[in-house]
């Protein structure tokens, strides 16, 4: 038969450790536990090593970023078992270090991702749990089945977990469903809400998070804070967005048990809600909150954003200072002090859901022209709980971070602008690097090796004397700027050796 990989792979490092091809058709697949929230990349370089004698097919790393390391043709060494592994798609998972070995949810949801998409390249149409070594052992898959083995069966570890195992019967259910069409592949313009509502939180969130990026662009309002806003209040009555988003959010039921008195909603697309509007002289007038007209998920974005920067206390916004705000936690408690939500707690609910989640990354800054652009004070960029305050004047933002021992001043486009990082251009951390870019390499005999660090082997090559692009950079052993790697795919190269073009 013909074997393909998946679609899904972010990153691929390919390893030595492997059988060749199969011997088997594939009718199973293997999850396991990583025993630590490890990288793409840093599972690739383990398995790499021909000393590590082990390997996977896959490998999802903490951010759900899928690796390919033996192809799907080839038997990987992963379950102790040449029967399983010859069957299997083996697949290793970031996760705790200690039992249950607990993973987190874009993991999970990740793995569910994978499983449907290797079911449906080996056109499988169902997943398979029973809960029994003996009974799955025993068991033939049909030529439109696929079987869930686990690495408990056939060595004395714990793998895949205590946590995963217990979801397994989980995963095999949702995956069939998927598999069945009980899921929405995606999410076309002008989808409504309900038309997803079985998807998980999190990839709901990778499938609308663009839509909220687009719109920022046009409005000014942060996307991480009107997306956490509409994940927050999709948990409020009997709206659409309550109805339809409340499932595509994984919310079942109210956050504050309120409900919205008068509201109506002809249980197709639209739901409109009267409100009091505070009229110049102080008084009060009732209108129909169009900016609650759900009638998909982009107009809903739109219009709650088109309220946000709109709604006026008399002459005054209500919401004075939240265009152009880079900063998600005064940007939420703008929101909060205009009288959005009375709840205490609201700034820490939108905080907590943007971070949990971590909805900066669909946050674009810098591009209008009316876009005020802060200096950041933080101990990086990374670190946004650490953040003392964002300023206009960059001489306002240096004078605090040199009252805080640690601090560094970051720009709108996240770069460290203080202190100054090296020539070289790296600074002192590794996290803050915009990739790629150029260094000098001056010397002729500049080691290329296979990972981030002098512990890692030589690739018998060097760079010779040139311009070279870097792609990634990591801290590692023997080095004290770190280690770049080569767009070129030959390896890894020590930065202390570079000069930034």
């Amino acid at each position: 038969m013909g074997y393909t990989n998946s679609p899904l792979v972010a990153f691929t490092l390919l390893s030595p450790n492997h059988s060749g091809q199969r011997t088997k058709r594939i009718d199973r697949i293997s999850p396991h536990c990583v025993v630590g929230q490890c990288t793409a990349e840093g599972l690739g370089d383990w398995f790499y090593r021909p000393s590590t004698q082990a390997s996977s097919n896959y490998g999802i790393d903490k951010d759900g970023r899928v690796g390919l390391y033996v192809e799907e043709k080839n038997r990987s060494w992963c379950t102790s078992s040449n029967e399983n592994d010859q069957r299997a798609v083996t697949i290793e998972c970031a996760s705790g270090k200690v039992e249950p070995y607990a993973m987190n949810e874009v993991v999970y949801d990740r793995l569910i991702d994978l499983c449907v998409d290797i079911c449906q390249r080996n056109e499988k149409k169902k997943l398979l749990w029973f809960g029994d070594k003996k009974k799955s052992l025993d068991y033939q898959p049909k030529e439109d089945e696929m079987l869930i083995t686990v690495h408990r069966w056939f060595a004395n570890k714990s793998c895949p977990g205590n946590w995963l195992y217990a979801r397994l019967g989980d995963l095999a259910a949702k995956v069939t469903a998927r598999l069945s069409g009980g899921e929405t592949e995606a999410i076309p313009s002008g989808m409504q809400a309900r038309e997803f509502q079985n998807l998980t939180e999190g990839q709901v969130i990778a499938k609308v998070g663009p839509l909220f990026t687009a719109d920022q662009k046009k409005s000014g309002i942060l996307a991480s804070v009107s997306m956490a806003q509409f994940i927050l209040e999709s948990g409020y009555g009997k709206s659409e967005l309550a109805q339809g988003a409340n499932n595509c959010f994984g919310m079942k039921k109210s956050l504050s048990g309120n409900t919205w008195g008068g509201s109506t909603w002809d249980g197709s697309s639209v739901y409109t809600k009267k409100t009091q509007e505070q009229k110049a002289d102080g008084s009060y007038v009732t209108i129909t909150a169009d900016f609650r007209r759900y009638g998909c998920v982009e107009d809903s974005i739109a219009d709650h954003s088109a309220y946000l920067l709109g709604a006026k206390n008399g002459s005054k916004l209500r919401y004075d200072g939240l265009k152009g705000c880079l900063d998600y936690k005064k940007a939420a408690q703008i929101i909060k002090d205009g009288g959005y939500a009375t709840s205490l707690t609201y700034v820490e609910k939108i905080c907590s859901i943007i971070e949990k989640w971590k909805l900066t990354q669909y946050d674009v800054t810098g591009e209008a022209s009316d876009v005020v652009k802060y200096y950041r004070v933080r101990k990086s960029w990374e670190d946004a709980a650490s953040q003392l305050g964002a300023y206009t004047v960059l001489t306002n933002a240096k004078t605090m971070a040199d009252k805080h021992p640690g601090y560094k001043v970051y720009d709108w486009n996240r770069k460290q602008v203080y202190p100054e990082v090296d020539e070289g251009g790296y600074g002192d951390g590794m996290g803050n690097v915009d990739c790629p870019f150029l260094v000098k390499v001056s010397i002729p005999d500049l080691n290329i090796r296979k990972g981030a660090g002098t512990n890692t082997a030589k690739t018998g090559q060097y760079t010779g004397i040139g311009v070279f692009t870097i792609v990634e950079v990591r801290e590692g052993k023997g080095s004290d700027k770190g280690w770049g790697r080569l767009k070129s795919g030959a390896g890894w190269i020590s930065l202390d050796y570079c000069q930034g073009v």
